[in-house]
């Protein structure tokens, strides 16, 4: 297991029902090695609709990993077939389907039962952390 620092920019998952398969960007406040969580205050989430203040949440360290590289993006030439989507303000894991114009690409997202289109810009490759190490998924999508 990877450990944070304060002032890590780093991504949180969520095991909450109707949040599985997504990522939040946010910075680590603190950590607790004793109990092996971190504090993490979120770029997106808002503690309340009408709030402008971050939220901030102690999230197990096993739902923090560091921020992807951005060296792999998205073009209307290039889609990858697992992909993630940016909605809602955070990171969606989902696949992509089919290419609805040049600029414009049907992502499925296999858990919701739900497909959406995308405008390439906010999708990135699906990248998994393990071990320490980026996972890329090379396979490319037949859109």
């Amino acid at each position: 297991m990877m450990f944070f620092e304060t002032g890590d920019r780093v991504e949180v998952s969520s095991k909450l029902e109707g949040y599985v398969g997504s990522y939040y960007a946010g910075t680590v406040i603190s950590r607790n090695d004793v109990d092996s969580c971190y504090v993490v205050e979120y770029d997106t989430l808002v503690e309340k609709e009408e709030s402008n203040k971050p939220l901030r949440e102690v999230v197990g360290a096993d739902l923090v990993r560091p921020r992807p590289p951005e060296r792999w993006p998205v073009t209307s030439k290039w889609v990858p077939r697992k992909v993630d989507a940016y909605d809602k303000d955070g990171w969606w894991q989902g696949k992509s389907v089919s290419r609805v114009d040049s600029k414009l690409i049907l992502v499925n997202f296999d858990d919701y039962d739900e497909e959406i289109v995308y405008p390439v810009n906010r999708l990135r490759p699906h990248l998994e952390w393990k071990d320490g190490k980026w996972i890329v998924f090379r396979e490319s999508s037949a859109v």
